[in-house]
């Protein structure tokens, strides 16, 4: 049933469909598994996402919506970007914390996501795209077994489709004015806002490519939001804490693991390019520089399984998996390797466990491969299903497997 309800910010009446008690609880059915798509949880510095958690936190009280279950990550991922699904369910990429010079600009991004969480502008676009049911799916992140970009994401999760769609211009001038204003109350300098929407609009400009695949493809700069985000600041008035030196010791441990997820970057990079020997000269850099990362490992399993190695490729996933159990990708590619292995078992534990996290339909399409060798017809008719209801080549070959079981 379609109402009205009063958004919580700005106190403006709004069409909602979706009540407080379902907001809630979209974001956190959806909060695991949209980190995991985005690159997972960054547990090489554990105290990092516990001071951004800090941050958000004072932001967080000072907000319209201050009782919302709000939660802070830092992802795993060099694209700069963050995000907030319903809920006050936020993420930051370590790609972002990186281009930030103190607190004060880590509080302008927090508290921008803060407004969008608390505002309910996520909430506004799953309605507006019709994408209202908490059992959305995400089969359509097909991961195909040689595709170094990772995911595709056709029909991704609703977690995912919120984090990654765009944000109108409207949203973000009202998430830039009082994301502004809960900075003040929390004691940061406002400046810094008016400051990182200069540098995005000059990056934009430039056509930055880490950014424009990043945060400039949902929360789009503009000359307008630097106007009128400056005349607010001028309104309210600048001054307050920055925490250069706190920000600074913070980001040592990132800063100081840079070079390790450069040479990371450039090895996919190189892989997608069918350089395998450079791309292996350069995972192994990444290796040696950061031996407890599971995503170089991940990558280095993918390089030798293109390299027709699958026991050295088995031995690296078994590595990532260890190290980030948890990480479903980690779990696909052993799975999947485990089973161009004929190692069934192995296969069959992964691709399920990797299911249980985020369901993709190469998954799903594998499981009911490793069904019809293992005589289990009424499982493999099952998972053929599934994937069948997804797209592209996967769901073909479920298709068409699914007309062989009936025969």
């Amino acid at each position: 049933m379609a109402g009205c309800s009063v958004n919580p910010v700005t106190g403006e009446k709004q069409l909602s469909l979706i009540p407080e008690s379902q907001e809630l609880a979209m974001g956190a059915e959806q909060y695991k598994s949209t980190q995991q798509t985005q690159g997972g949880q960054f547990y090489m510095d554990p105290e990092l996402t516990l001071y951004v958690r800090d941050v958000g936190q004072k932001l967080a009280q000072v907000s319209d919506r201050p009782d919302l279950p709000y939660e802070f990550v830092v992802l795993n991922s060099s694209v700069p970007n963050a995000w907030a699904l319903p809920g006050g369910k936020i993420a930051v990429n370590r790609g972002l914390l990186t281009k930030f010079d103190d607190e004060a600009q880590l509080a302008s991004v927090l508290g921008h996501e803060i407004v969008h969480a608390a505002a309910r502008h996520s909430v506004q676009r799953m309605q507006q795209a019709q994408m209202i049911s908490l059992g959305v799916g995400v089969l359509g992140m097909a991961i195909t077994d040689n595709e170094w970009a990772g995911l595709v994401m056709g029909g991704a999760a609703l977690g995912a489709q919120v984090a990654l769609a765009q944000y109108s211009q409207g949203d973000e001038l009202e998430s830039d004015h009082y994301g502004i204003l809960y900075m003040k109350k929390a004691g940061y300098d406002p400046a810094a806002a008016v400051e990182l929407q200069e540098l995005f609009l000059e990056l934009s400009e430039g056509r930055d490519n880490n950014f424009v695949q990043g945060l400039f493809a949902t929360h789009p700069p503009s000359a307008k939001r630097v106007r009128e985000n400056r005349a607010l600041v001028n309104k309210v008035g600048a001054g307050g804490y920055r925490g250069e030196d706190v920000y600074k010791r913070k980001l040592a441990t990132l800063r100081k693991l840079q070079p390790a997820y450069d040479a990371h970057d450039k090895a996919l990079e190189l892989a997608s390019e069918d350089k395998l020997k450079a791309a292996m000269e350069k995972i192994n850099e990444a290796i040696r520089l950061a031996p407890g990362e599971a995503m170089f490992y991940a990558l280095r399993g993918r390089i030798y399984k293109e390299q027709d190695n699958p026991e050295k490729a088995a031995a690296d996933f078994d590595k990532a998996v260890s190290l980030y159990p948890e990480m479903f990708v980690y779990r696909l590619y052993s799975g999947l390797n485990a089973l161009a292995m004929n190692d069934l078992e192995k296969a069959r534990d992964n691709l399920v466990r990797a299911n249980q996290t985020v369901p993709t339909s190469i998954a799903f399409l594998r499981l009911g491969d490793i069904s019809v060798k293992q005589n289990r017809r009424n499982e493999a008719f099952a998972y053929y299903s599934k994937a069948a209801e997804s797209g592209g080549d996967v769901a073909e070959e479920a298709k068409r497997k699914l007309a062989a079981l009936t025969q």
